[in-house]
């Protein structure tokens, strides 16, 4: 019998199949929920092709992402795409373009006939495991999916600039992580080039350590033109203790540097540069904050390509992960489909390190990582000795069967029965898996449920770019985000440009105005070139009175936990015709106090200063005007969960603010769930216990019953018989049998009242407990609808400023130099522009 939606749908518990009865080789009714937070233990599957490992993994991908969790999947192979072949209306005419039409002809079927065969196949299969086109539609809205192509326009490309960017500051304060990170990056490189570099040998491996090590301590990056630069003419000059001609001499290194600029200059390695960088936090959640599962084939790739991708992946994600808060909810997953090569038991590649570092610390971080593969013998399983759920499907030889045992033995405690173990394991048959988890007192043996996801087979390229073509399509339709903007200096302000007289005469010019003494004056340097040569160079500078302040704006607000602190530099433009100053209107400016200088530039001219401005005590009234302005218009704008009671930090835009609260949100549905459980716990447990003793009671009534009733049917025959040997006259001895024989025939019908008295009170407590059930689980969906990130409405708050956190520094007459080029004024001063970040 199918299950019902809601006795599998429920919060944080995976629906993976239904527990399998060995000796009758059939499934039960027992569903087997596996809960998410285990995963934070980490997961192996292992199984040999044709075991049914692909579905078991695809489904479990699949409750993850109706669960909310997004995850990073490697895909060797190319079957991963497969998540993307979702149909809710179960249509035939869905299916169509994803049939295998080599298979229909082996079959006697036309395309159209087998995608409808595939489509009621597909319909009946999950109708047989409680499933249907509503489970489907939920599915595809509770998680993006898209297929990454590294290397390939294929699917949607990934630019591996970021790699080589600078690591976060977490990275580079941990020593370990940081050289784990060099070497992995170092070494997947590396192998591209076909060099199989030692680390602690090849000359190469140390040279570009260094110049990583070097410029990430820092905080710089590099890309892979840089690093080619740093290889000719390197930062340091010695390696150790030699010099660094004698470690690795010129001609040398250009011999590297030419073999890494082969590789920039191949047209076919130009596509790892475009497309979504590999940014963990981007990859994992979408621009509106919606949980991702980015799937990346690589099957297209070569073996040193996939190790170099890996291999940076896996660095980037370590980086992400040393960033975040911890948790003890499972928040993201990371899943590789087919893990041969990348941890074997004794080689070192560049993605094993990574690897076991994850498996070592990512559970603190509310990160589950998820292992597949077919061959356990490749498998480093000291190295999985963390591992705390193992999915085990039918192995393809002895010596695979041997190497689990080993592994299992290392990672099980010392009540582990190897002989049941291996008897269990040996009877799996297709779709038939063995879960040992160390959470669970004892293995589970169970059947996996039909996967939603069409299973059609590995995809090809030209498949995925079919696949991916719709989104493909919208982002080129979609105006692309705005690039960073630089700042350009300010611009020509109307007074200014009022000054300058005919195009092409010279500027209206006077000299330097008698201000107060109590007035500070400052002057802003002249460091922008005009037509080639510095502004004081060529024609004179003008400088434009401006009004310059400084302040500190603090936000408090204890109840929304939000303490802020905004230092503001403004610039207004001084106008000799306006009637008052109107800070509102005063644009923002980067510049260091220590920049500004007490005097102008030789030669220097100047514009008309308002007769306002020659006094002090204007200034102190501007000073007011400002305090003013920003108390009455200044905020704090924030986004506010009405959920959690939370609101976003300063500045946090809302994307990231979901994201964060979506994390929360889960955590604290674990918790609060938990706490239901146990709460329900004490009294499921009472009702159990005396549903088992109303079961004994039972039985023992039904025993008692039944012997009664045969010792009636024994005396009542004893009783027959004499009578029936002849004699005439009834004995006293039998009139004795027959009194006998119908009394206990009475008291035959008092056990069987007894019987059906233990029937009734045993089946109240199966409904007393079926209704206690019913409620938690109510409570737990309530749960689910408050907890729900994708559907809360943010609110938007703001929070003012107290007259007294308004602190005014410094209200100064400030002189912006401007030069004439082409009859035109231009500013002669500009901000200089920021660096972005691993430039």
């Amino acid at each position: 019998m199918a299950p019902k939606p809601e006795i599998y749908e429920k919060l944080g518990a995976f629906y993976l199949g239904k527990a399998y009865d060995a000796e009758a080789e059939e499934t039960t009714d027992e569903l087997v929920l596996y809960d998410a937070k285990d995963l934070l233990t980490h997961a192996v599957c292992l199984g040999m092709t044709g075991s049914g490992k692909t579905g078991l993994c695809i489904s479990l991908l699949e409750e993850a992402a109706i669960d909310q969790v997004p995850a990073l999947i490697i895909d060797p192979k190319g079957d991963l795409a497969n998540l993307l072949l979702t149909f809710p209306d179960l249509a035939p005419e869905d299916f169509r373009p994803w049939v295998d039409e080599g298979t229909a002809r082996r079959k006697d079927q036309s395309p159209d006939e087998f995608a409808a065969s595939q489509a009621q196949l597909w319909k009946n299969g999950l109708a047989s495991w409680g499933q249907d086109g509503e489970r489907i539609a939920r599915l595809k809205a509770s998680a993006d999916f898209a297929v990454y192509t590294p290397g390939s326009e294929a699917g949607l490309p990934v630019s591996i600039l970021a790699s080589f960017g600078a690591p976060p500051p977490e990275v580079v304060a941990d020593g370990d992580l940081l050289q784990e990170r060099v070497r992995g990056t170092v070494s997947g490189l590396l192998g591209l080039l076909g060099i199989d570099a030692d680390p602690l040998q090849s000359r190469e491996h140390i040279l570009l350590s260094n110049l990583l090590s070097h410029a990430w301590s820092q905080g710089q990056g590099h890309d892979l033109a840089s690093l080619i630069g740093a290889i000719q003419h390197p930062p340091m000059k010695k390696i150790g203790v030699f010099e660094m001609e004698s470690f690795y001499p010129e001609k040398d290194r250009f011999g590297l540097a030419m073999a890494l600029n082969n590789l920039l200059a191949a047209p076919g390695f130009q596509s790892w540069f475009s497309g979504e960088p590999l940014e963990i936090d981007r990859l994992l959640y979408t621009a509106d904050g919606q949980p991702r599962h980015a799937i990346f084939s690589i099957a297209h790739l070569s073996e040193a390509e996939r190790m170099f991708f890996v291999s940076l992946l896996l660095n980037q994600t370590l980086a992400w992960m040393r960033q975040r808060p911890g948790s003890s909810s499972l928040q993201a997953l990371l899943y590789i489909d087919e893990v041969f090569g990348y941890m074997p038991p004794v080689a070192n590649p560049p993605s094993k390190q990574a690897l076991l570092t994850l498996l070592k610390q990512a559970r603190a971080f509310g990160l589950g990582v998820m292992l597949a593969t077919q061959n356990p013998v490749d498998l480093d399983y000291k190295g999985l000795s963390n591992t705390g759920t193992w999915f085990l499907g039918r192995l393809q030889t002895e010596r695979d069967k041997e190497r689990l045992m080993d592994g299992l033995a290392g990672a099980a405690d010392a009540d582990f029965d190897r002989a049941e173990m291996e008897r269990l394991i040996s009877g799996l048959g297709q779709r038939v898996f063995l879960m040992v988890n160390v959470h669970e007192d004892e293995p589970v043996l169970f059947h996996t449920r039909w996967a939603m996801s069409y299973l059609r087979g590995p995809m090809t390229r030209l498949e995925i770019q079919k696949l991916m073509a719709e989104r493909k399509a919208q982002a080129t339709l979609e105006p692309a985000e705005p690039a960073a903007a630089q700042p350009a200096g300010p611009t020509v302000h109307p007074a200014v440009a009022a000054t300058a007289g005919p195009a092409g005469g010279e500027p209206a010019t006077m000299p330097r105005p008698r201000v107060d003494s109590k007035v500070r004056q400052v002057f802003l340097p002249v460091n922008h070139r005009v037509d080639g040569e510095e502004g004081d160079e060529k024609g004179g500078v003008l400088y434009e009175p401006h009004l310059l302040a400084t302040a500190t704006v603090h936000f408090v607000n204890q109840k929304l936990d939000v303490e802020h602190r905004e230092d503001l530099t403004l610039m207004l433009p001084l106008d000799p015709e306006a009637l008052r100053v109107d800070w509102e209107v005063a644009d923002p400016l980067e510049i260091e106090e220590s920049e500004l200088g007490s005097d102008p530039a030789a030669g220097a001219g100047f514009g008309e200063l308002p007769k306002e401005a020659l006094e002090s005590t204007s200034y102190t009234q501007w000073e007011r005007q400002l305090s003013d302005t920003l108390y009455r218009e200044r905020r704090c704008r924030l986004f506010f969960s009405p959920t959690l009671k939370a609101a976003s930090r300063p500045g946090e835009e809302e994307r990231d603010f979901r994201i964060r609260m979506t994390e929360e949100m889960r955590e604290q549905r674990d918790a609060e769930v938990e706490e239901l459980r146990e709460s329900y716990a004490k009294r499921i447990e009472r009702l159990e216990d005396r549903q088992r003793r109303a079961e004994q009671k039972l039985e023992r009534e039904e025993e008692q019953a039944a012997a009664q009733k045969s010792n009636a049917w024994v005396s009542a025959g004893t009783a027959l018989l004499g009578a029936l040997m002849g004699r005439k006259k009834l004995s006293r001895t039998n009139i004795n049998k027959a009194g006998t024989a119908f009394r206990r025939f009475s008291r035959s019908s008092k056990e069987s009242q007894d019987v059906e008295r233990a029937e009734e009170d045993l089946r109240e407590l199966q409904e007393d407990l079926a209704e206690l059930n019913d409620e938690l689980q109510e409570e737990i969906d309530a749960l689910e609808d408050r907890f729900d990130m994708q559907r809360e409405e943010l609110e938007e708050i703001e929070v003012a400023p107290r007259r007294r956190d308004v602190v005014i520094h410094l209200v100064a007459l400030a002189w912006m130099p401007y030069a004439r080029t082409d009859g035109a004024l231009l500013p002669a001063w500009q901000p200089p522009r920021s660096t972005p970040k691993g430039a």
